[in-house]
């Protein structure tokens, strides 16, 4: 029973704990514009954001947009926390020189978030594979063929260990490190870059407003984005793949080449906007949901911070 206040006690545990309220602020803000996102990379003949919104929402109801979001949800806090500490042990390990009391520099601050993203792949491969598998999953087709649905994340994972195995869940897994580690390196440089610009001196003293954690946030987002979105659309037609189906790619390369040869280099950035557009809004939420989180716990309950927008 004394377990949860002494962990909230710990430096690392109310740091855990804001890690979680930012991942589920990211997943909740964010989740639809992931989905029109997938289906624009998986399906070259799918249209505009806008179009398969229209098409998704009469077809498959609202709903239809969050399908697939208890696996991150449910992941969320724990695979959020955890980057979050990663990145705070390996951005000083990474420059020993900085003083304690000082913030990390920037050379740690992006070393640090490249680690990161690799070892954050761990986690995450499983996580997207069972997410992609339930926003491409088309309902009304399904049932027009006469075809089982999947009801959730469980049952997912549970076919895909039954028919492909461990290396079945893990399908994907050199393409998201690939995309994660220097497109977390990003993320974490432009946010303390864009933070200290914004408001000077915030880096030091943690007293930055609301805005420029959305802002530094945001844009943290969408230069994570701009710098891996070819791999990630790789990877998504990669794990796309099931064993129901012929197998369209035998890899990266393979799948890069088809890809480009079949639908022009375009296909590469199809989806870009939509992503973009979300990156802002989660990235934005995650790091002032984790911000404020982290200095209400480490200030009891209030929070030391300009709250002006």
């Amino acid at each position: 029973m004394d377990f949860w206040p002494e962990f909230l006690a710990t430096s690392w545990g109310r740091e855990f704990v804001a890690g979680g309220f930012g991942g589920i602020a990211g997943i909740i803000s964010g989740y639809p514009l992931d989905t029109l996102r997938i289906r624009q990379q998986q399906n070259s003949n799918s249209g505009s954001a806008l179009s398969i919104l229209r098409r998704v929402i009469s077809a498959e109801g609202p709903g239809a947009l969050y399908r697939g979001m208890g696996a991150p949800l449910a992941s969320v806090t724990f695979q959020n926390a955890m980057a979050f500490q990663i990145y705070a042990i390996l951005s000083r390990a990474f420059d020993s020189s900085v003083s304690v009391n000082d913030p990390p520099s920037y050379k740690g601050v992006a070393l640090g978030g490249v680690g990161t993203g690799a070892l954050q792949s761990l986690m995450l491969t499983p996580v997207e594979l069972v997410k992609i598998r339930l926003q491409l999953q088309d309902k009304s087709h399904a049932k027009l063929h006469h075809i089982d649905c999947h009801k959730g994340p469980i049952s997912v994972a549970r076919s895909i260990l039954r028919t492909e195995g461990l290396k079945g869940i893990y399908r994907g897994f050199s393409i998201t490190v690939l995309r994660d580690a220097p497109s977390h390196g990003f993320y974490f440089w432009t946010y303390e870059y864009m933070r200290e610009q914004l408001h000077p001196g915030c880096r030091k003293n943690g007293q930055e407003s609301l805005r420029t954690m959305l802002i530094a946030g945001g844009l943290a987002g969408v230069a994570s984005w701009v710098c891996c979105y070819p791999l990630d659309v790789i990877k998504t037609r990669l794990q796309a793949q099931t064993p129901s189906c012929p197998q369209k790619y035998n890899g990266i390369l393979d799948c890069l080449s088809k890809s480009v040869k079949k639908e022009g280099y375009g296909v590469l950035w199809r989806g870009l906007g939509t992503a973009v557009a979300r990156a802002f809004v989660v990235n934005g939420a995650i790091f002032s949901a984790y911000e404020i989180a982290l200095r209400c716990l480490f200030n009891n309950g209030s929070v030391q911070t300009e709250n002006t927008i």
